[in-house]
């Protein structure tokens, strides 16, 4: 089973692929004031409906880098009708080589929400993003956090560590010490996370319903099925996710 469809698959009915809430992320598209001429540039856009927004809102130019040319497409259908398609410069590759030839300092705004693992880690992530943002420009990242200490059992469930977060306080406190000025942040509610991954879930589900025949279903649905019970049983307690706005 190939993961981008399945991701592509529980995310179709989100309008973002996060369980921040659209009244929170509205809140952050006012905090950051873009004119026509300044640009943006997202790591891991997906499906690029946050891009599109600030398009929609700002009239700025914008590139989305996404290694899952499905997500791409996805994009393109989305933004049809509602902004110039030249307006975004989609770019399908690997981040980690790709960010490189954006580190000129050009963008007003660097965005990488939920997708650090695609330079690394959050401190990758922001450093990338320093070289790729003007002085005086924003940095705005969305990732995870430990809520309390997360057991064994759920580690093992995530097949994550420890050490690969921090805290709420410890996102932001990384920008600090980057030298970066933190602005605003917002994290998501029990009903923000559970929106979010009830859909999720739902959207896994309805999919197996509706095409019996695809020889992933069986699959699809021991998968998710299993991450149903891990949020339920440590996730929904242990796990939080945060956006943070900073300013270079």
């Amino acid at each position: 089973m190939d993961r981008n469809k399945f991701s592509a698959i529980a995310h179709r009915n989100h309008a973002f692929s996060n369980p921040i809430s659209e009244s929170k992320i509205n809140m952050f598209m006012n905090h950051t004031k873009l004119n026509p001429n300044d640009k943006a540039i997202d790591i891991g856009a997906g499906t690029s409906e946050l891009l599109i927004r600030y398009i929609e809102k700002y009239n700025i130019s914008a590139t989305a880098i996404e290694l899952y040319e499905g997500s791409i497409e996805s994009a393109r259908n989305r933004a049809n009708g509602r902004i110039a398609l030249e307006r975004i410069q989609f770019v399908n590759e690997d981040a980690k080589q790709a960010i490189d030839q954006f580190s000129t300092s050009a963008f007003r705004l660097g965005i990488c929400i939920g997708s650090t693992h695609a330079i690394g880690d959050l401190a990758g992530t922001l450093q990338a993003l320093r070289k790729c943002v003007q002085p005086g420009g924003y940095i705005l990242v969305g990732e995870g956090y430990w809520k309390k200490t997360p057991s064994n059992e759920y580690l093992q469930a995530l097949g994550a560590q420890l050490e690969d977060l921090t805290t709420h306080h410890g996102n932001v406190k990384l920008g600090e010490q980057m030298g970066l000025t933190p602005l605003f942040s917002v994290v998501a509610s029990e009903d923000d996370w559970d929106a979010y991954e009830g859909l999720y879930a739902s959207s896994i589900e309805e999919y197996c319903y509706e095409n019996p025949d695809d020889p992933d279903v069986d699959a699809m649905l021991t998968r998710i099925r299993s991450w149903r019970n891990t949020y339920l049983e440590w996730g929904r307690d242990t796990l939080g996710f945060g956006l943070y706005l900073f300013r270079k």
